[in-house]
C-alpha cells in the first residue's frame, strides 16, 4: 500500500488529533469509534462523512462481518485513567484499562481479514501516560504479550518497564518510547507512551520509532541563565527582523504548523496572519504557568508536581484541571490591545487589586501555590526551607479553551462547536482537549510511517 493512500481506523477517537495530524499526509479515516457525546459532537461537526461505530467493544465483531473496513492503520490512545495517579491507578481492574486489551482484540480482527484480501497485515499506533509502564498487575506487560501472540504477559528486565524498548514476538514487532510534546513545537510538558507494532515482515517499528544515527530528540532546550530581576528582564523590546541585544523576553517564531521555536529575530509577518490563524508570526510572551491542581487548594493537598512551570512551558493538559498563566503587564501598552499575548480576546483581571498587581507563590512539598492566585497575600511563612516568591506587576488567569488548542497543536476554535443547542460551553471544551493526544506528535509518527513505506517501495523497485 502506497504511503499517499493509507487508510485509517481509530478508536478512543475523542476528538481526532490523528486525523488533524494525519489529513496533510494524504491519510483517510475510514472510520471512528467514540461515544463522549461532546467528542461526537466535534466529530459530526468536522468529519460528517466518517462514519463513527460508537462502542470499540462491537468492532471485532463488525470487522470480522464486513461491516466495518480493516484499514492500514490502527490508531487509538485507550482510556489513560486506569493508569494514571488521577484515576486511582486501577489498571485492568478498571473496565477502561481492559479496554487496552480490546484494542489488540481489533487489531486481530484486521489483521485476520486483510490475510483473507491477501493484504499485508495493519500498523498499530497507540498511546497511553506513562504511568502504564509501572502498575501492580504488569498491565504493560499484559498488553505487549498480547500484542506478540506470546501465550502469556511478559516481564520488564528490571523492576519495571523502561521508557523505551522494543519486542520481537513470533506474531508482531513492537517498539515503544516516551516522547514529551514540548519537543514538537508546542508549549507544554507532555510525556506520553507511543508504540508502534505490526506482524508485517518488511516493517521493523523500531526504524519508525528509534532516531538512529543522530541526536535524541529529548534534549532540553539551552536558555542562558537570568541574572536580572523580574523587572528588568522584560523592559526591552524585540525589533522586527533584528536581533534583541538588551531584551531577554523570549520570542517564539512560527516554524511550521502550530510550531514555534525560540528566537531572538522576529518572524516575517505576513498578510494571512500566520499558518495557524494567530495574529501574527511571533509571540513575545513571558509568562509564569500555574497548574491547575493547587489553585484553590490548601498546602497539603494537590500539586501533583511542580504547581509553577518554567520556560513558559505549560503542565500537561488533562482533563480534570484548568491550568492558569500569570504574565507580566509592562508588555501590555494598552490594556485594551494584547495583541502581543497569545490570546483572542481581553483576559479578566483576576487580582484583587487593579493597582498592585502582585500574586504570591509558596514552595513546597504539598503546592506551589497554597493559597488561590487571585488573592495578593503572601503565604505564611516558616521556619523550614520553603520559599516565597512573588511577581510584581503580572496578570493572573485561567487557560482559554483556544490556547489549550494551540497548546495540543489544533487550530483555534476547533472545538468551538454547536453543542447542544448552543455554541459549546468551555467545561467540555476543556476536557476534550485534556483527553486528546498532541497533534504535532502524532504527525511525526505519520511522517516517520511515512518516509519508511517510501524507502521500501524505493527499495522494492
Amino acid at each position: 500500500m502506497a504511503a499517499q493512500a493509507m487508510q485509517y481506523g481509530s478508536v478512543c477517537s475523542g476528538i481526532e488529533a490523528a486525523t488533524v495530524a494525519w489529513q496533510p499526509l494524504g491519510w483517510q479515516a475510514a472510520w471512528f469509534s467514540e461515544i463522549n457525546p461532546f467528542a461526537c459532537a466535534v466529530l459530526t461537526e468536522h468529519y460528517p462523512h466518517v462514519v463513527n461505530h460508537g462502542d470499540m467493544t462491537t468492532l471485532p465483531t463488525r470487522i470480522l462481518k464486513g461491516e466495518a473496513a480493516a484499514p492500514d492503520v490502527l490508531v487509538g490512545g485507550t482510556p489513560c485513567q486506569a493508569f494514571s495517579v488521577a484515576g486511582n491507578r486501577e489498571s485492568l481492574q478498571d473496565a477502561r484499562g481492559n479496554l487496552t486489551l480490546t484494542y489488540v482484540e481489533i487489531l486481530d480482527a484486521i489483521d485476520l481479514v486483510r490475510h483473507t484480501r491477501h493484504q499485508a497485515p495493519a500498523i498499530a499506533v497507540w498511546e497511553n501516560v506513562p504511568g502504564v509502564l509501572n502498575t501492580k498487575d504488569n498491565a504493560f506487560g499484559c498488553f505487549l504479550g498480547a500484542l506478540a501472540g506470546a501465550s502469556c504477559e511478559l516481564q520488564p528486565s528490571g523492576t519495571r518497564w523502561t521508557k523505551s524498548g522494543c519486542v520481537y514476538g513470533h506474531q508482531r514487532t513492537i517498539a515503544w518510547r516516551v516522547l514529551d510534546a514540548q519537543y514538537f513545537g508546542v508549549a507544554q510538558r507532555r510525556e506520553r507512551v507511543f508504540l508502534i507494532a505490526s506482524a508485517r515482515t518488511d516493517i521493523d517499528p523500531t526504524q519508525i520509532l528509534f532516531e538512529h544515527h543522530r541526536l535524541r530528540r529529548d534534549f532540553a532546550p539551552s536558555r542562558d541563565t537570568r541574572q536580572e530581576t523580574a523587572k528588568s528582564s522584560v523592559t526591552g523590546a524585540i525589533e522586527r527582523g533584528t536581533p534583541s541585544s538588551t531584551a531577554v523576553t523570549p520570542a517564539f517564531s512560527e516554524s511550521g504548523f502550530a510550531q514555534f521555536s525560540p528566537a531572538n529575530v522576529a518572524g516575517t509577518l505576513r498578510a494571512s496572519g500566520g499558518a495557524n490563524g494567530l495574529g501574527s508570526e511571533t509571540l513575545v510572551a513571558d509568562v509564569v504557568a500555574i497548574s491547575g491542581n493547587i489553585i484553590d487548594r490548601a498546602p497539603q493537598h494537590g500539586g501533583n508536581g511542580l504547581g509553577v512551570g518554567q520556560d513558559g512551558l505549560s503542565p500537561t493538559l488533562t482533563s480534570a484541571d484548568r491550568h492558569a498563566v500569570a504574565f507580566d503587564l509592562t508588555q501590555i501598552t494598552n490594556p485594551h490591545n494584547r495583541s502581543s499575548m497569545v490570546i483572542d480576546k481581553p483576559a479578566p483581571t483576576l487580582l484583587a487589586s487593579a493597582q498592585m498587581h502582585v500574586v504570591s507563590f509558596q514552595s513546597n512539598a504539598g503546592a506551589a501555590i497554597s493559597m488561590p492566585v487571585f488573592e495578593e497575600l503572601t503565604p505564611t511563612l516558616t521556619t523550614s526551607a520553603e520559599k516565597v516568591a512573588v511577581c510584581h506587576q503580572y496578570e493572573v488567569r485561567r487557560l482559554m479553551p483556544v490556547e489549550c488548542e494551540r497548546l495540543q497543536g489544533f487550530p483555534d476554535h476547533y472545538t468551538q462547536v454547536p453543542y447542544r443547542g448552543g455554541p459549546a460551553k468551555d467545561t467540555p471544551r476543556y476536557i476534550a482537549l485534556g483527553n486528546s493526544m498532541a497533534v504535532p506528535v502524532i504527525r511525526w509518527i505519520g511522517q516517520r510511517i511515512n518516509d519508511f513505506l517510501r524507502r521500501l517501495e524505493h527499495e522494492q523497485h
